[in-house]
């Protein structure tokens, strides 16, 4: 099997997790690269029982075939790793280095049991749709797409803003607001939960659309078919307010004519028996669990 490593940053209290991961890997046999950035940082730190190659973008897909994309961090590094992967179909599994982790559901604790059931191949592949940006100025450049949510927001301390918000070309509403999130079902456990946006089940065909500090307090979340398209005018006292994919932003302007849709294609997550998105309900949310008398 030829996987690809891939993360953001080593951290000091992480290299024995890291270590254990490529000894493990070496071990089974595994064909590793490990993404360009990455394994620089990581060589005065780790000992490679067996050559690794070096990945650097999605332009290897087309001239190597690889079975797995494996993440260490949180969900923000699989958030990175899906603009990596784009259209590539190839499945990512992540392995939780950070807290939270509803992408990353693999805990560093379980490296060994997780490794052997990729050697037998005991594992599933999940669909996770993603947004696409339409805009009328270039933003995002190639990567116009995203796993978990789209946002307008308001930049700084300015004051709010207005969002004239229209589904399918219909008029729904005049969102006054720090900002709104179209998140997915993926993102419905994210920044739209936060702002108080129910949580959608995987694979829901929902989008959710969440105001951010509404001004009016019968504004609530709503959720729409993901074969709507979005589309919004925005106006405020500043010049310049924030437009986010996931967890990347570009400055715009009121003068943006932005939509958004369900994206073409969606991102391949690596299911592995035992572990179901309500198991990390619970286990991430402690539901179930009184905790009261503890």
């Amino acid at each position: 099997m030829q996987v690809i490593i891939y993360s953001q940053l080593l951290k000091e209290k992480d290299v024995p997790h890291v270590q254990e991961l490529f000894d493990l890997l070496a071990e089974g046999g595994f064909s590793t690269y490990v993404y360009g950035p990455y394994l620089e940082e990581i060589r005065p730190h780790i000992t490679f029982k067996r050559d690794v190659g070096i990945f650097t973008s999605h332009l290897d897909f087309l001239i190597k075939r690889f079975d797995m994309l494996i993440t260490l961090g949180g969900d923000g590094t699989i958030l990175k790793a899906a603009t990596v992967v784009r259209d590539c179909k190839i499945p990512i599994l992540g392995i939780n280095l950070g807290r939270l982790g509803f992408l990353a559901r693999v805990e560093k604790t379980k490296l060994r049991e997780t490794l052997k059931l990729l050697t037998l191949r005991r594992f599933e592949t999940e669909k996770r749709d993603m947004l696409y940006l339409e805009s009328d100025q270039p933003i995002f450049g190639e990567t116009p797409y995203a796993l978990n949510d789209f946002t307008l927001l308001k930049r700084d301390t300015s004051s709010m803003i207005t969002i004239h918000t229209y589904i399918n070309g219909a008029y729904l509403n005049s969102y006054w607001a720090d900002g709104i999130i179209v998140a997915t079902p993926t993102g419905s456990t994210g920044y739209s939960l936060s702002c108080g946006g129910p949580i959608v089940f995987p694979g829901s065909g929902n989008f959710v659309v969440t105001p951010v500090a509404p001004h009016n307090l019968n504004v609530r979340p709503i959720i729409i078919s993901d074969d709507s398209v979005v589309s919004f005018e925005i106006e405020g006292r500043a010049e310049n307010f924030l437009a986010t994919l996931d967890s990347r932003s570009e400055t715009i302007t009121s003068s943006h004519g932005l939509a958004v849709r369900k994206n073409e294609f969606g991102l391949h997550l690596v299911k592995l028996p035992g572990i179901t998105f309500m198991d990390t309900l619970r286990g991430k949310l402690n539901w179930g669990a009184d905790r009261r008398n503890y």
